[in-house]
C-alpha cells in the first residue's frame, strides 16, 4: 500500500552518494519534497517535514545513513499523535465504540473488519445496525456479521437509531459482551442533521471511544472532514479505509499531522482480515521499504495453529505434502488477508507487492479448479497424489467438470509446488522465499515452463 511513496523516498535517498556533499543533499530534499506533495501529503506538513529532515541530516553529517536516520526520526514524529494506539478495552465491559464517517467511506465494512479483528483475538463482539439512512446498510451489516460469525443487533420495526443503540448496549451489558460496535448513519457530505443525530446517539450511550472512518481515496478531503468531525462530534481515533486502492499514501501523514488525532487502524484490502493496527514506527519501517516483522508475527499468530504448522513443516521437509494439507493451508491464508499486505511486511520483499497484488488464494479461477479437482478425489487420492493414473483421472474429470489436460496441468503444478516448498524449507532464508514468489502464477501455484 506504500508502493508509490516508498519508491519516491528511495529515489531521494539515492541522490546522496558521497559524504559531506551539500549539493547532493539539496537535490535529495527537492526530490523528497516533490514526492511528498505528489503523494498527497498536506503542503504544510511537507514543508515542516523536509526542513526538519534537512536540519537533522546536516547536524549529524551529510550522508546516506544520516539522511535515512533523519527520515525515520521525522516521519515517526509526524505519525505519532497523542492518544491511544490500536484497540483499547474499557475496565468495565462492554467496550463501546461509535463508528462514524461519511456515506461511501467504507464505514460499515470497516465495522465488520474491526469485529473480525477482535473475534480473532477471542473477544465476544456485538455489532449494532444503527444506520437507518442508507437503505442497504442494515442488510449489508447482517451479511457481514453472518460471514465473520459475530452477533448483530438490529430492529427492522424501529425508526429511531438512538433507541436501537440503547437497546444494543443493554443487550451487550446483560449478555456479557466484551465489545459493542455501533454502525451509525453517514451522508454524502457533512450537514447539520447528520451531526445532530450523531450527537444524540453519542449522548444516549456514552461510548468509550468514537472512531472516524476516513476514505483514503479522497486525499486532502479526508483530512478536512476528519477535522470537522473532531470539532463537532469529538473523535478519539481515525481508521483509514481503502488504503490498498489507487491511493498515493500521503493521506496518513496529513491526517496525523493536521487533525491531531491518532490513526488507529488501516484497511488495506477488500477481505475482512485486511485491517491492521497503525503503529507509527512500524509504518515508517514499511515506508522506507524495511518491512514489518513484528506486525507480520502478530498477524499470523492470531490465525495460525502452531501445532498444525509444525506438523505441516515436517511433512514439507519430507516431501509428503498432500491435497488435504493444501486445503488446510488455503483456509489459513484466507484468514491472513490479501497477499499484497503480507508481502509488504517482509523486509526486502515490499517491491514484490505490486506484481502479486492480484493473487487471490480463495477466488482465482485456478484455485476454483483445484478445489473442484480435490472435491472429486477419494480420501486416499487426496492423501497420496501419486496414485493418479489414467482411469482415475477420467473419473475425476467427469466429477469435476475439468478436462484431463487441466487435471494433468494442476497435478504437475502441485508437484512443482511441493518440490519448491521442500527446497525452501531445507535452505531457509529470504532468498529462497523471494525466488519461490517470483515463480508463482496468479493463483498462487508455480508457473509451468512453456
Amino acid at each position: 500500500m506504500f508502493d508509490s511513496i516508498t519508491g519516491s523516498i528511495k529515489n531521494a535517498v539515492n541522490k546522496i552518494r558521497h559524504k559531506d556533499d551539500a549539493t547532493a543533499l539539496k537535490k535529495a530534499i527537492v526530490e523528497l519534497k516533490k514526492s511528498l506533495l505528489k503523494a498527497d501529503v498536506h503542503h504544510k506538513t511537507t514543508k515542516e517535514l523536509v526542513l526538519a529532515i534537512e536540519l537533522e541530516t546536516k547536524s549529524n553529517g551529510i550522508g546516506q545513513d544520516s539522511f535515512l536516520k533523519a527520515l525515520k526520526d521525522e516521519l515517526t514524529k509526524v505519525l505519532t499523535t497523542e492518544g491511544n494506539q490500536g484497540f483499547v478495552f474499557s475496565n468495565t465491559p462492554p467496550t463501546t465504540i461509535l463508528m462514524t464517517g461519511l456515506q461511501g467511506s467504507g464505514k460499515t465494512t470497516t465495522t465488520g473488519k474491526l469485529a473480525n479483528y477482535l473475534k480473532l483475538r477471542n473477544k465476544k463482539v456485538l455489532v449494532a445496525a444503527c444506520d437507518l439512512q442508507r437503505l442497504a446498510a442494515v442488510e449489508q451489516l447482517k451479511q457481514i456479521a453472518a460471514q465473520i460469525e459475530v452477533d448483530i443487533y438490529f430492529d427492522d420495526n424501529e425508526t429511531n437509531p438512538i433507541k436501537i443503540a440503547q437497546d444494543a448496549k443493554e443487550k451487550a451489558t446483560k449478555e456479557h459482551y466484551d465489545v459493542l460496535l455501533i454502525d451509525t448513519a453517514g451522508r454524502l457530505a457533512i450537514d447539520e442533521e447528520l451531526m445532530n443525530q450523531l450527537k444524540d446517539v453519542r449522548d444516549s450511550i456514552k461510548p468509550d471511544e468514537i472512531f472516524y472512518v476516513a476514505d483514503s481515496l479522497t486525499g486532502h478531503d479526508a483530512t478536512k472532514t476528519a477535522t470537522t468531525f473532531k470539532e463537532k462530534i469529538g473523535i478519539d481515533g481515525v481508521i483509514l479505509s481503502k488504503y490498498d486502492g489507487d491511493t498515493k499514501g500521503g493521506v496518513a501523514l496529513s491526517i496525523a499531522s493536521q487533525v491531531g488525532v491518532p490513526l488507529r487502524f488501516i484497511g488495506n484490502g477488500e477481505k475482512m482480515p485486511d485491517l491492521e493496527v497503525f503503529i507509527p514506527d512500524r509504518i515508517v519501517s514499511r515506508l522506507l521499504g524495511l518491512g514489518d516483522i513484528e506486525g507480520l508475527a502478530e498477524k499470523t499468530s492470531s490465525v495460525i495453529d502452531e501445532k498444525k504448522a509444525k506438523e505441516v513443516a515436517k511433512k514439507i521437509k519430507k516431501g509428503d505434502f498432500n491435497f488435504n494439507d493444501f486445503l488446510d493451508q488455503l483456509k489459513m491464508m484466507s484468514k491472513l488477508g490479501s497477499m499484497k499486505s503480507i508481502i509488504g511486511m517482509i523486509p526486502g520483499l515490499s517491491q514484490m507487492a505490486g506484481p502479486i497484488k492480484d493473487m487471490d488464494f480463495e477466488n482465482s479461477d485456478e484455485i476454483k479448479r483445484i478445489k473442484a479437482l480435490i472435491g472429486s478425489m477419494t480420501l486416499k487420492e487426496r492423501e497420496n497424489p501419486d496414485l493418479m493414473n489414467p482411469s482415475r483421472k477420467k473419473r475425476i474429470s467427469r466429477g469435476s467438470g475439468l478436462s484431463e489436460v487441466q487435471i494433468n496441468k494442476i497435478l504437475k503444478q502441485f508437484k512443482s509446488a511441493s518440490k519448491m516448498a521442500k527446497k525452501l524449507s531445507s535452505k531457509g532464508g529470504m532468498k529462497g522465499l523471494q525466488n519461490m514468489l517470483s515463480q508463482m502464477g496468479p493463483g498462487g501455484m508455480p508457473k509451468l515452463p512453456r
